[in-house]
């Protein structure tokens, strides 16, 4: 369930991010730095990032986003396919597994 909010958090917060950062590029006003939309796309927000791409167009000439936010959703598919498939057992999985049980 902390997951499930973490994903939701993040993915609302890019999305909020890809709006706010359109806004102030029509207006030629201070932006949002890229590094920070990234930061949220690999913290679990691609899915926010990407809808902000196509619904504020934005970003979507720009490589580093067509292939950074899918790639983030990729890491993310990748890691949670390992920790299905291994049933948790690296011991950094163990403690989130505990952790998360709590």
């Amino acid at each position: 369930m902390i997951i499930a909010i973490w994903y939701i958090a993040m993915t609302v917060a890019l999305f909020v991010l890809m709006g706010y950062d359109k806004s102030r590029a029509i207006r030629k006003e201070w932006r949002v730095k890229e590094n920070t939309l990234f930061t949220f796309a690999f913290l679990g927000g691609f899915a926010g990032g990407l809808a902000g791409m196509f619904i504020f167009r934005h970003k979507i000439r720009k490589l580093g986003f067509q292939l950074g936010f899918p790639a983030a959703l990729l890491l993310h598919a990748v890691i949670w396919g390992y920790i299905a498939y291994t049933g948790f057992e690296m011991p950094i999985f163990v403690f989130l597994r505990d952790l998360i049980v709590l």
